[in-house]
């Protein structure tokens, strides 16, 4: 890896997961949120900032070899909000020089009819936050064909790991299990799907940012293997020590939650994930940088032992 500096703009799961493996590099580290609040690895810079303000940008990326955007938005508020925080990071970049490492997900692609998800799919998503996805990644896109920076996509699946909270995987699942409670799962839970562990998704970003060929190109980041919803929670529920309880969450409960509740109505959107096969094919990585991916029941083990250990009880 450089000498120089890398800037990481987001201190959520993936956003520390980068920071961490940058750290255990012995890298340079610059983390960046808007509170100026985190748990880093001693020895990263933290510094507050907002991402909007390409002033601000430019002044955090001064120096930068890679940078890193791995930030989100309110579910609800994707449209308006998520843009702008994109672009100041784009700006930032490109006013430091550096190679610019951008983490998507896969809402841009919309349902496939189960076909596993590949990168040359073509982005057909109609929903609000698949749309504003798909014109996100056009604009990064555009900016690496116009010169204006170098741009690698990582893309993942749905996180779960240690210190992933707020995911179809995260404090609504592994916190029940612990406790011998069912849990309620959207969709069909026999299909497959691909749930990515969240220190994965890091160091495939690194990765991406290390190699220049993967510029100009987005990747699908590296993950355990794919089972069926239902054979993940029991693995999660054996982890914990538990006899698997798991329970379809009815389409029509869901549907009079989100009278109540923005996130749940935003969930509407992207249900079609769990009703379809829903395969992460990362092939394309694997064979360019080859495979590294945690084994599925170790990546489920850690998590449910950081839950043991800091989650509160469900």
């Amino acid at each position: 890896m450089s000498n120089g500096l890398h800037v990481v703009f987001g201190t959520g799961p993936a956003g520390l997961a980068v920071v961490r493996e940058l750290a255990a590099r012995g890298e340079r580290v610059r983390a960046v949120n808007r509170s100026g609040r985190a748990v880093v690895p001693a020895g990263v810079e933290l510094r507050r900032g907002d991402a909007t303000d390409p002033a601000v940008t430019r002044e955090l990326c001064a120096g930068a070899a890679v940078v890193y955007g791995c930030l989100n938005a309110p579910y609800h508020r994707w449209p308006e909000l998520f843009p702008p925080l994109q672009a100041g990071v784009v700006e930032g970049a490109a006013a430091a020089g550096a190679k610019l490492v951008v983490l998507e997900n896969v809402y841009l692609y919309g349902p496939t009819g189960g076909r596993p998800l590949t990168e040359d799919l073509p982005a057909a998503a109609t929903g609000r936050k698949g749309a504003t996805r798909a014109r996100m990644t056009t604009e990064l896109q555009q900016a690496h064909q116009r010169g204006k920076v170098r741009v690698a996509i990582g893309r993942a699946a749905d996180f779960f790991g240690p210190g992933v909270l707020a995911s179809a995987m995260g404090e609504r699942v592994f916190p029940r299990a612990l406790a011998g409670r069912p849990v309620q799962v959207l969709g069909r839970p026999d299909l497959p799907h691909t749930y990515s562990y969240v220190p994965d998704v890091g160091r495939g970003l690194v990765t991406l940012g290390e190699r220049d060929e993967a510029l100009g190109s987005a990747w699908h980041l590296p993950g355990p293997q794919t089972v069926s919803t239902r054979q993940f929670l029991e693995l999660v529920f054996r982890a914990a020590g538990r006899r698997p309880r798991v329970k379809a969450l009815p389409r029509a409960l869901l549907q009079v939650l989100g009278l109540v509740n923005p996130t749940v109505r935003e969930l509407r959107e992207l249900l079609y994930e769990f009703e379809e096969p829903f395969v992460l094919d990362h092939s394309k990585f694997d064979r360019a940088f080859g495979a590294g991916a945690t084994p599925l029941d170790e990546a489920v083990g850690r998590t449910v032992a950081w839950y043991r250990d800091h989650a509160r009880p469900a």
